[in-house]
């Protein structure tokens, strides 16, 4: 199946980084630890585990070796498999394709944020002045100084998905900005690739160690790391744990797409994809958990100074109202003195109406996705002494992280369309170029009021069900369309061993199975899950509302979900027919020849 002058990456460390990079993304810091804290701290890491070697490895493993084997993109590796599964990896495309049209809207406001990080005072550290100069602005006060810098001045968000405006110009510029960095990464394909691999795969571990050794030792830092570790095993028995964490592997590793198929076609026939898989599944999910130790002193920080914050207020309230010296209430006894000013003067105390002060309930405050990346971390940050140097260094670990997932996802288009004759002709430089533009053009629709909300249903509909889809047709082809037997030996030619009795096991029943589970219960939970809805900013009230998404939007999330679903049928139609009209034609041509003799 080699391809003649095909490239191949300079050696197996690129491609090895290629999939770390990839594969370690935004995911690992803003989602791993929001499901960590809905699901009983280090408690979920039981069921992350087990779901990580009966599904995550062996479904990376089997992706590699296809791409290996085959030497071809997702839409080439699945025809020469069997021309009725070309759809696969046309829908593998599709999924990308969405995918890169909103990724990258992330890159932009990570470079907008590192931009205006570069302040003595960082913007989000407090609220600006209105108009009249009498005081901050309504909408700050009413909500906090990050959320207000995050949806009014980085977003301009509108009040809903019906209202739109403008292109945002600032906005605009970053995402121009983004897939011109992007476009260089992987101007030359391949080789471009692999050499920028080398800095996007192993920075960002640089700034999360430096970042845990800055949050360990933050004030309160103990108490968020105490909370991850404290393991709530009754939500062992939750079914929807070992759903996260079954999906949380799945989409962690980038499983579906396509990349990992075009990354291991520029690998060497002979290469030891199997040691590369476990290594890799191994390092992503220990990043997830090493992010996590690092969020959660963060979490900590950000919860000890609240609950201080709050205290303080009650201890001033206290003390004005009944008239005590200064240093008669501290924030070691506030509590106590609740209790002894109650007993005394219950009718005043009363009056006073005071708001419960809860450590807990801070840690409790589950945020995940932008949330989590842009406002909860923005809010620990400006409370650091230096905070534009951290601001800076983290921004820079955004981007980083987002850029080497974004590499992963261009390439998962490009390859597959590159081994098409007509577009093999093109070269490297205007055919990814045109790619990137076409990208760029469509993403600006990110960039308006209400792009954030466009970019929630791209988030939310784009790649969820139609991944699942994916996957759970490719193992199944794999395994009983391709036959496991003829896998097996396909991967002792490449290895020179045959994969042992677990790698069986999982491809022929367990990983189907657990495909299959998560399937339905994604159908099922659409079902009942009514018309969809979204987080919308209000303005007037300071803080995100729930809405129904009107008709428009309903259809369009129906669109993202069939189109790339569809592929897979449409396709094995049309084999279908070219099959049967090619049949019809010779069995014409042998009865007109029968004639003639």
């Amino acid at each position: 199946m080699e391809k003649d002058g095909r490239p191949n990456w300079d050696n197996p460390m690129q491609f090895f980084l290629a999939c770390v990079s990839y594969a370690v993304g935004l995911g690992n810091v803003w989602r791993f630890p929001y499901l960590c804290q809905m699901h009983g701290g280090g408690g979920f890491l039981i069921p992350y585990l087990i779901m990580l070697f009966l599904e995550g490895v062996p479904l990376f493993y089997l992706e590699l070796a296809i791409g290996q084997k085959m030497r071809l993109g997702s839409i080439g590796a699945w025809t020469a498999i069997s021309p009725y599964l070309g759809g696969v990896g046309l829908a593998s495309v599709v999924t990308s394709l969405y995918l890169c049209l909103y990724y990258n809207i992330i890159n932009a406001w990570s470079f907008w944020y590192l931009f205006h990080s570069f302040q003595a005072v960082l913007p989000w550290a407090e609220c600006p002045i209105n108009s009249n100069r009498t005081g901050p602005i309504e909408e700050c006060e009413k909500a906090t100084s990050t959320q207000y810098f995050f949806y009014r001045e980085t977003l301009d968000i509108s009040s809903s998905i019906e209202v739109n405006g403008g292109i945002h110009t600032g906005q605009a510029l970053c995402l121009v900005l983004a897939w011109l960095i992007t476009y260089l990464f992987i101007v030359q394909g391949v080789k471009s690739t692999g050499k920028v691999v080398y800095f996007t795969a192993t920075f960002p571990y640089v700034v999360l160690f430096i970042y845990l050794i800055r949050g360990i030792t933050l004030h309160g830092a103990v108490n968020g790391v105490k909370y991850m570790f404290t393991p709530k095993m009754e939500q062992l028995a939750n079914p929807t744990t070992w759903i996260n964490a079954a999906t949380q592997i799945f989409f962690s590793l980038g499983l579906g797409f396509g990349s990992l198929i075009a990354f291991s076609s520029y690998n060497q026939y002979n290469n030891n994809f199997e040691r590369q898989a476990i290594i890799i599944s191994l390092i992503n999910s220990g990043t997830s958990i090493f992010a996590s130790i690092v969020t959660f002193s963060i979490y900590g920080f950000k919860a000890t100074v609240n609950y201080e914050n709050c205290l303080e207020k009650i201890r001033i309230l206290l003390l004005n109202t009944f008239n005590l010296a200064e240093d008669t209430i501290t924030l070691d006894n506030v509590y106590e003195w609740v209790l002894k000013l109650n007993a005394s003067y219950p009718q005043e105390f009363a009056e006073l109406k005071l708001v419960n002060c809860s450590m807990e309930a801070e840690l409790n405050n589950a945020v995940e996705g932008t949330g989590l990346a842009f406002i909860v971390y923005s809010e620990a940050i400006k409370n650091m002494p230096l905070s534009p140097a951290w601001s800076v260094l983290y921004f820079i670990m955004l981007l980083l992280l987002g850029m080497g997932s974004m590499l992963g996802n261009v390439t998962a288009i490009i390859t597959p369309l590159r081994d098409f004759k007509i577009i093999s002709c093109i070269s490297n430089e205007l055919f990814n170029g045109l790619v990137c533009l076409f990208c760029l053009l469509l993403g600006l629709g990110f960039t308006t009021p209400s792009g954030n909300y466009w970019f929630t249903m791209f988030n939310d509909y784009g790649a969820t069900f139609s991944l699942l889809f994916i996957v759970l047709i490719e193992v199944i082809a794999v395994s009983y369309i391709y036959g496991i037997k003829r896998f097996e030996k396909d991967i002792q030619d490449m290895l020179g061993w045959r994969p042992n009795l677990y790698w069986r096991i999982m491809w022929l029943v367990i990983s189907p199975l657990l495909l299959i589970a998560l399937f339905i219960f994604y159908i099922i939970k659409y079902i009942q899950g009514g018309t969809p809805t979204y987080q919308a900013w209000n303005k007037e009230l300071g803080k995100s509302e729930v809405l129904d998404y009107p008709v428009f939007g309903q259809v369009f999330i129906g669109l993202l979900l069939v189109s790339s679903i569809s592929c897979v049928p449409l396709t094995a139609l049309y084999a279908f027919c070219k099959k049967r009209k090619h049949g019809n034609h010779h069995k014409w041509e042998r009865s007109v020849n029968t004639v003639s003799t």
